[in-house]
């Protein structure tokens, strides 16, 4: 076994093979760019290394460096954990060419597997099943589009040496085929150098079910079952689980030895992803690619295995045989993981950036783990993936860890930056994912329950922000009570006892675009006050852990409320409702004028504009794109009107709500 091992990555997956070399006593060397100078990678391992500034391209993908930094370091093996430079096959050719040890398969197995094209054209030969597409080297337009038309509409174009999604689109017509296919080839070339693509099928009813396989360097190849990652937003993936629900043990099977023999067809060695598409409509399952890396999702596997998948890896890198035989493999119960990201949903799950300002996890158990890189206090940057953390739950059955799962969602908190929590709560409570009515469209299926419009708060939320800031006054009261010469003074009560009448207290709230005030009155038995038209008859105090236990209209329950300044976040009955207060004299927002200016709805690069100054725009046209984190996002037209300055080039920067380009009202 290795002493000493450079993982060639940050973030999360970082966190996670330190912690395994850990339990096995190997030293680790952690990289890092500027901007991850403090990230809890390099906190945790034994040493670390400056690669350079933050972008990518001048610190994580500089293959020279980082193996000279291991070699200068001692250590005797480079782990890729996944992304950067876990599929470079040329990387793994120089680390073996330094004397060190790629813990992963073969250069030459990632090349077999790196071009989806070449990969489909070796998988026809190997006869495994195949969605009807093009995966030819001729990558001139006019030739692409007539595989198109041939295979029929709707289909996928894919990056051929893409991977998460980069590099996809869905095509519904041969008039919106040209304008994809650039689009495609734009993010293949900005994510992998690479901007050929091939063209498939889509099917309208697909699954996305992947089998784990692991082989050694003695000939043996096993699979760990399989993880069901249809649900998707992108073609990314949100939620992932095993074993994939539905599957016969004869499915399973015939899948499981797909992968296997596709992994012996290219002399693998190590972790391996079999990707199918399984159509729910016939039941026949394609190849669609494989990952020559450890997956994002791969805890899934370890908890219903019993398996450190790490361990394994380092294990058969360092010449072992496999830890177990296939006979030797059973599953234990079921496996849900979420991936909580800097996002926001509501805005077409654009990527977020800022200020971890408050972090809380729920608690973790043998049933409840979290995957992460990040702490409080960290910022979430434009440089890398804006995934927070992976949370996975176990149960003995799936609607066990689907409890396991929305009751850990209730219980997170992150405030200082957008993310999907809210989004994956309404997801895993969804009643068609609890019956497994489920493919890879499920997203834009239920979009309407997913991504509903907002709401009024409940009267428990409202209830729990006056309480909360009536406790806060109190306190505030008691205080300047006691500092006073004269604590008994009847001046000092913060009873809202009056005279002649009662006494009422104003509360200004907002909650998205809703704006509301509300008078709150002192009662014999705590407050009073109205929402919607209904009374608010309400009581409690601030538990020791800092929570709410109110009585509200007969009934008791808990609530937590974070404060930002004037911004608030209510948790309540597990969900979370964030609203604000305000000054209506002080606060101009009521009076800005609407215009048709177009601002960045994020923080990215401009890579294409559509249109020139003078032109005449119609509702809805697109007319700037946008890249931020390798995703590309089109900024459109918001009613008709004239071009009448455009204030960013193809290149430039933009940050976040800055104007990008001026309409005028045609006349």
């Amino acid at each position: 076994m290795f002493n000493k091992i450079l993982i060639a990555n940050r973030g999360e997956i970082a966190c996670r093979i330190i912690r395994t070399c850990r339990q096995l006593g190997i030293a680790t060397v952690a990289i890092y760019s500027e901007a991850d100078a403090n990230a809890q990678h390099v906190l945790l391992a034994d040493e670390a290394w400056l690669l350079g500034p933050a972008p990518a391209r001048e610190s994580y993908l500089r293959a020279g460096r980082i193996i000279e930094i291991a070699q200068q370091s001692g250590a005797q093996a480079i782990h890729p954990g996944y992304g950067f430079l876990s599929e470079n096959e040329d990387f793994a050719a120089a680390v073996a060419t330094a004397g060190l040890v790629f813990i992963g398969p073969p250069a030459s197995a990632i090349a077999a597997m790196g071009s989806k094209s070449a990969a489909k054209r070796l998988m026809e030969q190997a006869q495994v099943p195949l969605v009807p597409g093009y995966h030819g080297l001729d990558q001139d337009p006019a030739t692409l589009q007539k595989a198109a038309d041939s295979i029929g509409y709707p289909v996928l174009i894919k990056a051929s040496a893409g991977g998460g999604g980069k590099g996809m689109k869905v095509v519904e017509s041969s008039a919106n085929f040209a304008s994809q296919l650039a689009s495609a080839k734009r993010e293949a070339q900005a994510s992998f150098g690479d901007d050929q693509v091939l063209v498939e099928k889509y099917l309208t009813q697909p699954r996305h079910i992947e089998i784990q396989v692991f082989a050694d360097s003695h000939g043996n190849c096993v699979y760990l079952f399989e993880r069901d990652c249809s649900v998707q937003r992108r073609h990314q993936k949100v939620l992932e689980e095993a074993p994939a629900p539905g599957l016969s043990p004869q499915q399973r099977e015939m899948m499981g030895n797909a992968a296997v023999n596709a992994a012996k067809a290219i002399g693998y060695v190590g972790a391996g992803t079999v990707e199918f598409i399984f159509d729910t409509l016939s039941g026949q399952f394609y190849f669609m690619e494989m990952n020559t890396r450890l997956q994002v999702e791969h805890p899934v596997t370890e908890a219903i295995t019993g398996q450190d998948l790490v361990e394994w890896q380092l294990r058969v890198a360092a010449g072992e045989v496999l830890p177990l035989a296939q006979a030797q493999m059973a599953i234990n119960g079921h496996a849900i993981e979420v991936r909580i990201y800097a996002e926001d949903p509501d805005k077409d799950f654009l990527p977020a950036i800022g200020h971890i300002r408050q972090l809380r996890l729920p608690p973790q158990t043998a049933q409840v783990r979290i995957d992460s890189g990040i702490v409080a206090g960290d910022e979430i940057s434009p440089y890398y993936d804006p995934m927070i953390a992976k949370l996975i739950v176990h149960g003995a059955n799936r609607q066990q860890a689907l409890q396991r799962m929305a009751q850990a969602l209730a219980q997170y908190r992150i405030v200082g930056v957008t993310t999907n929590l809210d989004f994956l709560a309404r997801l895993v409570a969804h009643p068609a994912f609890a019956a497994f009515d489920v493919d890879t469209r499920f997203i834009s299926r239920f979009r309407d329950d997913l991504l509903p419009a907002a709401t009024t708060p409940p009267a428990s939320a409202i209830a729990a922000l006056l309480l909360d800031g009536l406790l806060q006054q109190s306190a505030s009261a008691e205080q300047r009570r006691l500092a006073s010469s004269e604590p008994n003074s009847p001046w000092h009560s913060s009873s809202g006892w009056r005279l002649n009448e009662p006494y009422h207290q104003t509360f200004h709230l907002s909650s998205g675009v809703e704006r509301h005030s509300l008078n709150v009155g002192f009662a014999a038995s705590g407050y009073q006050s109205e929402w919607s038209g209904q009374p608010l008859l309400f009581n409690g105090q601030r538990l020791p852990n800092g929570e709410l236990r109110l009585q509200l209209n007969g009934r008791q329950f808990n609530a937590e409320i974070i404060s930002l300044g004037n911004e608030h976040h209510v948790y309540v009955d597990g969900c979370h409702y964030p609203m604000a207060c305000y000054d209506p004299v002080l606060d101009g927002l009521e009076n800005a004028e609407t215009n048709h200016n177009l601002t960045a709805p994020m923080p990215g690069t401009v890579v294409a504009v559509l249109v020139q100054a003078g032109d005449t725009v119609e509702a809805g046209q697109p007319l700037m794109v946008l890249e931020a984190m390798k995703m590309e996002h089109s900024v459109v037209a918001a009613a008709k009107g004239t071009v009448a300055e455009i204030l960013y080039a193809v290149g430039e920067r933009v940050a976040e709500g800055v104007e990008l380009l001026r309409l005028e009202d045609v006349a």
